[in-house]
């Protein structure tokens, strides 16, 4: 035996070891039973790739392995829900996670496998669809060898397929249904009628997905069709300075005084630009000045929605985020969130540092089993990967209450007006997944000296009936089961 055959079996052996321990890992994880392995090791057939290629269910979104997340260390959310309410606020709860299940399933592209080998020509990645249109389905062919006769089928759930110009001698079956057998003795005559093949939605929906089967013989292939309508835009037009750009947002209550200092602070460097003030003070006071928008609220109806009023009032691009006892100073350039923004369009929240108080976390978040809920925890000071071309910028999932936002961006998500005293970093929880952030260096503004304020700290800080309350809320809305800050 020379060195070439020993070579040849080396590497069949460890072929063979390779594919052994991948064998093992997968019993192991659940990704296939064992008595699957021994098809999988046969030529892929019709049925064998079917269970293969169609949705991969154990991964993603909504999997169904559903495996139990741990609370260990964590602030159990249902302990926080009235013991007498606990028992309905479950069925609630349960019954409108289902729901949102249904509106979410839109969303998750299907994990779909390509065979290898296959004589299938098909978009693997799919195409886009308005609903009720129709379309040609794009890229379908068959590469075979000679054969007397050849016969393709394909079929859908949510519309009906058909061949345009069907040709004499043609034979196509299925017209105008979901499932269409086209059959022919030339293969440059199917191909031909391949290229023709239809797709016409049928079920309306703003978003929606469809699944085509298409086969030959023992080969089978799946691609998604999705089914969407196409939303209009909304631009904000920049203009050619910063006021034209930025609106200055802040809530206050009870704190007129540190809000004047703020907003001479702000006219210093920015004479022009619009400060939006929502005031739920107990006696407002009367705030006026060159572009100063004062909106009054019912005493008393706290951070989140004082947010939502003020942000619903922004007409520019980006809004800047304030507290009322800021003060902005020489190092305060808006400038620099803006370049930062308009070179990365993808982000959609900038945070800076109050004072050296550059505050930023990471969110970990477990979807958990659909009876029991997900567990959500956050780290302080941990990021996900720097921010390319700008140094000491992080992507993160929450910042500190300083930052520059897309105004678009932060309405798709707005701020949960149940939370009236404590909050800050729910707003990021629920935009968790939807909004990019980031937080960077050398962004600062300046926090006012604390003064006794007695009246203040009373609505401020409401004690641990209302942190209760928030964990509970976290419950049913979050549909979560355990929380840790």
């Amino acid at each position: 035996m020379n060195a070439c055959h020993y070579r040849c079996l080396l590497q069949l052996f460890l072929s063979m070891l390779a594919f052994a321990a991948l064998g093992i890992y997968c019993i192991h994880n659940g990704i296939v039973n064992v008595s699957d392995i021994s098809k999988r090791l046969l030529p892929i057939s019709k049925t064998s790739f079917q269970k293969r290629v169609y949705f991969n269910t154990s991964i993603g979104l909504f999997s169904n392995k559903n495996q139990s997340c741990s609370c260990k260390g964590y602030t159990l959310a249902f302990q926080n829900v009235p013991t007498n309410e606990l028992e309905d606020l479950r069925r609630r709860r349960s019954e409108e996670y289902r729901q949102y299940r249904v509106r979410r399933q839109a969303d998750v592209e299907p994990f779909v496998l390509a065979a290898s080998n296959s004589p299938l020509q098909y978009p693997i990645h799919g195409f886009i669809l308005a609903p009720l249109q129709k379309s040609i389905i794009p890229g379908l062919a068959l590469h075979a060898q000679e054969r007397k006769r050849y016969e393709v089928s394909l079929s859908v759930i949510n519309g009906v397929l058909s061949v345009e110009d069907v040709m004499k001698g043609a034979h196509v079956d299925g017209e105008g249904q979901s499932v269409l057998t086209i059959s022919s003795t030339s293969l440059k005559q199917m191909n031909n009628l391949l290229s023709r093949v239809t797709y016409t939605s049928t079920v309306y929906r703003v978003k929606a997905k469809d699944m085509v089967h298409f086969s030959f013989e023992d080969h089978e292939a799946i691609f998604p069709i999705k089914i969407t309508r196409p939303s209009v835009p909304f631009l904000f037009d920049p203009g050619n300075d910063i006021s034209s750009q930025v609106t200055i947002t802040t809530k206050t209550f009870l704190r007129y005084r540190e809000l004047h200092v703020l907003i001479n602070s702000i006219r210093k460097f920015y004479p022009e630009i619009k400060i939006i003030i929502a005031d739920d003070s107990l006696t407002p006071e009367k705030v006026s000045g060159e572009n100063i928008e004062h909106y009054i609220m019912p005493p008393g109806q706290g951070w989140f929605a004082g947010r939502n009023l003020a942000l619903s009032q922004v007409d520019t691009k980006y809004f800047l985020w304030v507290d009322d006892d800021y003060v902005f100073r020489n190092s305060t350039k808006i400038e620099n969130f803006v370049e930062i923004m308009e070179k990365i369009p993808e982000l959609d929240v900038v945070g800076g540092s109050v004072g050296s108080n550059q505050f930023y976390f990471h969110l970990t978040y477990e979807e958990g089993q659909a009876e029991e809920g997900g567990c959500l925890r956050r780290t302080h000071k941990l990021i996900h990967q720097s921010v390319p071309g700008f140094d000491g910028c992080y992507f993160v999932d929450g910042v500190v209450n300083y930052f520059l936002a897309r105004t678009e961006a932060v309405r798709r998500v707005g701020f949960d007006p149940f939370l009236k005293r404590v909050a800050h970093t729910e707003f990021f929880i629920d935009g968790l997944g939807q909004l990019l952030i980031a937080s960077c260096k050398g962004l600062s503004v300046g926090h006012q000296p604390k003064k006794r304020q007695p009246k203040y700290r009373q609505f401020r800080f409401p004690g641990k009936l209302d942190a209760r309350r928030k964990v509970g809320h976290h419950f049913f809305k979050n549909h979560l089961k355990c929380i840790k800050y």
